[in-house]
């Protein structure tokens, strides 16, 4: 298991990343991009970042509009809907579980 894992990690957990980066508010992609960057996750593309908030504005756990913009083109403006807050709640409690689970056997494991 030489392989880096956090990719893998990162996909499973991009989500409910990007619901919970829009519980302060609305927000456009490359700012959510700009926030998971900052907080550690490095460098999101567009291609592994849009088709995840499409897929939740599709599951209705998002909505979108777009805005045009005085200067430069567009941009789509995300927010969550109550659907979107509701699963956030629920899977980030899983979520945290699972980490708390993965902690503990880690701990046990002397690995800090």
């Amino acid at each position: 298991m030489t392989a880096d894992r956090r990719a893998s990690w990162f996909k499973g957990v991009l989500d409910l990343l990007v619901l919970a980066s829009l519980t302060d508010g609305e927000s456009y992609g490359y700012e959510i991009a700009k926030l998971l960057g900052a907080a550690g996750f490095g460098q999101i593309k567009g291609g592994t970042l849009y088709p995840v908030l499409n897929r939740l504005e599709e599951a209705g756990l998002v909505a979108a509009e777009f805005r045009a913009a005085e200067k430069g083109p567009g941009r789509r403006y995300y927010r969550l809907t109550d659907a979107g807050r509701e699963t956030l709640g629920e899977q980030g409690g899983l979520w945290l579980a699972f980490d708390g689970s993965v902690r503990e056997i880690l701990a046990k494991a002397g690995v800090r």
